[in-house]
């Protein structure tokens, strides 16, 4: 599978041979979504809380008698039915964190990047070398490349010059390759990514993750090697 490299000035630079295993892969929309909803649980801090009858200040005195008043039987002012009283099944304090699967983040990266690609959401660019830290080689590349939608900016290594150039524009966002997963993908329209940073995050995403024991892949392994 072959993907389009330009140039800079938005002149074709060639192509960049990429493996379909990885480029290619078809698109699983309840795997995505489960990932996603992941990524944006784990996100919430969960510092939220509300105060009980127990934890609001004051209420320590009954209000009145218990009988032969023609009122209703009252123990606190800080009940929940009293004005300033204390919250029934309100939020507390809680961690929110869902844990993925590695095989599942790298499927769900692989699917969206997979469908930028379809989309021709992904643009392959040969290097960023004209990004000098300042906000405008960042506005003038993305005009020569005819980019004015959201931009997720993807590179080999942290760069302070990329995030630098396009921290001060709305629309763009940077960051190495070894970070992107499918919900910074699926957040903006157009990848522009360099050739470099495509090649590596080719081999990262194709070595398919075993975290099976090393005594039970060395087993596997002699237990293979002796039915050859």
């Amino acid at each position: 599978m072959e993907i389009p490299v330009i140039n800079q000035s938005g002149q074709a630079a060639g192509t960049v041979e990429v493996d379909e295993a990885v480029f290619d892969v078809p698109m699983n929309h309840s795997l995505v979504h489960q990932v996603v909803v992941a990524y944006q649980a784990n996100k919430r801090q969960g510092t939220h809380d509300t105060k009980t009858r127990g934890e609001v200040s004051g209420g320590g005195r009954k209000p009145w008698i218990q009988k032969h008043t023609g009122r209703a039987r009252q123990g606190s002012i800080r009940s929940p039915q009293w004005r300033h009283g204390g919250t029934v099944f309100g939020p507390h304090p809680r961690d929110y964190r869902q844990q993925i699967p590695r095989r599942m983040r790298q499927l769900a990266l692989k699917c969206a990047i997979s469908e930028k690609i379809r989309q021709g959401g992904l643009v392959c660019i040969d290097s960023l070398d004209s990004l000098d830290g300042k906000t405008k080689s960042m506005v003038t590349l993305l005009s020569s490349l005819g980019l004015s939608k959201t931009t997720l900016v993807v590179t080999e290594e942290a760069t302070a010059n990329v995030a630098q150039s396009g921290r001060n524009l709305k629309q763009v966002w940077s960051l190495p390759v070894n970070q992107l997963n499918a919900h910074e993908l699926l957040r903006r329209t157009t990848v522009l990514i360099t050739r470099d940073a495509l090649k590596k995050g080719e081999a990262q995403w194709a070595a398919s993750p075993d975290r099976r024991p090393a005594a039970v892949r060395a087993g596997n392994a002699g237990e293979d090697a002796q039915e050859a």
